[in-house]
């Protein structure tokens, strides 16, 4: 994506393009392995020394807030952050912690009135197991464990 194409999300968002959140944007946009705030931080930094933690915070917490970025929670470890360019959802691995993009599809609506009042804004979808490089770490330790069957 362009400089001037991530201005223009930015101020269309309803952002000013300060050059911190401008910063911050433009990596999340450049990685996609979803990095944590600290990597964030850590990355644009190096490139802009005036960009402070409280800062690289602070503007992620506007990015999210306005829709440009989603925040993927990881139960018991540090949230991760992805430029949301395109749709789909995620696979979250329980042993590693990786975050995946997986294709998108559509997901069914809520039967009418089963949340009450509430105002949806987004629904995405998050589907947690093994990712491909710890399922055959996984496999190897429960044939391990399991009985042999020996003949007589």
């Amino acid at each position: 994506m362009t400089a001037e194409a991530i201005r223009q999300r930015l101020e269309d968002s309803g952002l000013r393009c300060t050059s911190q959140r401008y910063s911050v944007m433009s990596f999340l946009m450049a990685h996609h392995e979803h990095p944590t705030a600290a990597e964030i931080y850590e990355a644009v930094n190096r490139v802009d020394p005036r960009l402070s933690r409280a800062s690289t915070y602070n503007n992620l917490r506007d990015l999210v807030e306005a829709g440009l970025v989603r925040q993927v929670a990881a139960e018991g470890r540090a949230a991760r952050y992805d430029a949301k360019d395109q749709q789909h959802h995620h696979f979250i691995c329980d042993r590693c912690g990786t975050v995946e993009d997986i294709d998108f599809y559509t997901v069914p609506a809520p039967a009418s009135g089963s949340l009450g009042k509430r105002v949806i804004r987004d629904c995405e979808l998050i589907v947690r197991g093994l990712c491909t490089h710890c399922a055959p770490k996984s496999r190897s330790k429960v044939l391990a464990k399991s009985p042999k069957l020996t003949t007589h």
